[in-house]
């Protein structure tokens, strides 16, 4: 059984306004203390609730969201500079070492190997389906129609 307390509503709704503008407005350099403040905690609280609740840090699950953001960016052809900025680091070298660290590749290396896998052009982006998908689509809808 776990020791965790069950935490009020209340406070668990502060948590979660914090955690929401954290993934909203992550390339923002929010504070912790601004933070903490928001959701009426002080800042040792904040942290400690929060990783009780959630499972990691507000400055873990940050990088993992920025890191996400900026696979996004990189997947959709943006240099490794602009997904930097455009995920809200100032250092390209702390970027890369974050990035590294996340995913286990540079983020150099992350774009050549979604590179050589192929892109989806950006006009069939809505009608790319993953292969894992079709083991699941009937093989009636598959089959060429009659006559074709």
């Amino acid at each position: 059984m776990s020791s965790a307390r069950l935490l009020h509503d209340d406070v668990l709704r502060r948590l979660a306004r914090a955690r929401e503008a954290l993934h909203d407005e992550f390339v923002e350099a929010l504070r912790l203390d601004a933070l903490a403040r928001g959701a009426g905690l002080s800042e040792k609280q904040f942290r400690r609730l929060f990783e009780q609740t959630y499972g990691e840090t507000p400055g873990r699950f940050l990088a993992r969201v920025r890191i996400g953001r900026a696979k996004e960016l990189l997947a959709r052809g943006a240099s490794v500079t602009e997904a930097c900025v455009g995920v809200g680091f100032s250092s390209l070298g702390s970027f890369s070492t974050k990035f590294s660290s996340e995913t286990g590749r540079s983020p150099r290396q992350f774009q050549r190997e979604l590179r050589a896998v192929g892109s989806v052009p950006a006009r069939l982006v809505a009608l790319y389906v993953p292969l894992c998908f079709l083991a699941h689509v009937p093989a009636v809808i598959l089959a060429p129609a009659p006559g074709r």
